[in-house]
């Protein structure tokens, strides 16, 4: 008499269901103790994490059809059109060429998009201005009423005038990174993620306007100072001079890009 054809998934899949069960008992029997019918017991647990795991799939099947929906619909609504290197693709640099508005003052763009866009307390500007913490606040507040009396629009500006805010936008960019590289306060002495997030978007408009010498600079500037950041701090926290750090532990990388920038 021939067999019917084993399907080796699910004997798999039983094999796997078993194992998860018996590792169930070993880690609850010890302290529970032995239930009246261990087969059961098995058997039900089993039972269980197959259902789950059908459910799961189930959730994943889902998830992935939503994803593809929402790819097909991208897919529909970029159909025909092509990347402009003119466009600014990340929404945080966006925000900040929107915040950094000429109706403003260059004073008053700095710290208005240190605020709302860098999320920078009043007093962490008011430190970075060199100014008293009410002037910070007394300078943001006359911003926001600036921008709604001339009924400013908020959108992007269009690339021909990417220019006439980018004096602005590279200030905002080195007071975050400066933020990162020495706190106003807490406990830490450094904050690699800010001062990452404020290189992350320099690169980004030096890549925007490939022919403005000062965004190339203040990457430079950035990527040299960030090259050290792993031996500014000792490992109980304590601030390391320049002149004492350990200059095997600075980022080459960083370095190597900075020079690239730089030239």
């Amino acid at each position: 008499m021939q067999l019917p054809p084993r399907d080796t998934r699910k004997s798999e899949k039983a094999e796997d269901l078993a194992q998860e069960a018996m590792l169930e008992a070993m880690r609850q029997w010890p302290s529970e103790g032995v239930p009246r019918n261990g087969g059961a017991w098995l058997t039900a647990v089993a039972k269980r994490r197959a259902i789950d795991g059908w459910r799961r799939r189930e959730r994943l099947d889902e998830r992935y059809a939503a994803m593809a929906r929402d790819l097909e619909q991208q897919d529909g609504e970029a159909s025909g059109t092509f990347w402009d290197p003119d466009t600014i693709d990340d929404d945080v640099l966006r925000l900040v060429f929107v915040a950094c508005h000429p109706v403003l003052s260059r004073e008053a763009q700095i710290a208005l998009t240190l605020r709302i866009v860098g999320g920078l307390s009043s007093e962490e500007i008011a430190r970075a201005f060199l100014v008293p913490v009410a002037t910070i606040q007394q300078r943001i507040v006359r911003a926001k009423k600036t921008l709604a009396a001339a009924n400013v629009p908020f959108e992007v500006p269009e690339p021909q005038e990417y220019a006439g805010r980018l004096g602005s936008v590279l200030s905002v960019l080195y007071l975050v990174f400066n933020e990162g590289y020495l706190p106003a306060a807490g406990e830490h002495w450094v904050r690699p993620d800010v001062s990452a997030e404020a290189l992350r978007l320099a690169r980004m408009v030096a890549e925007l306007m490939p022919r403005e010498p000062e965004a190339h600079a203040l990457v430079a500037l950035m990527e040299f100072q960030a090259s050290r950041f792993g031996a500014r701090v000792g490992r109980d926290g304590t601030p390391i001079p320049l002149d004492q750090q350990d200059r095997s532990r600075w980022d080459r990388a960083q370095i190597e890009r900075g020079r690239a920038a730089l030239a």
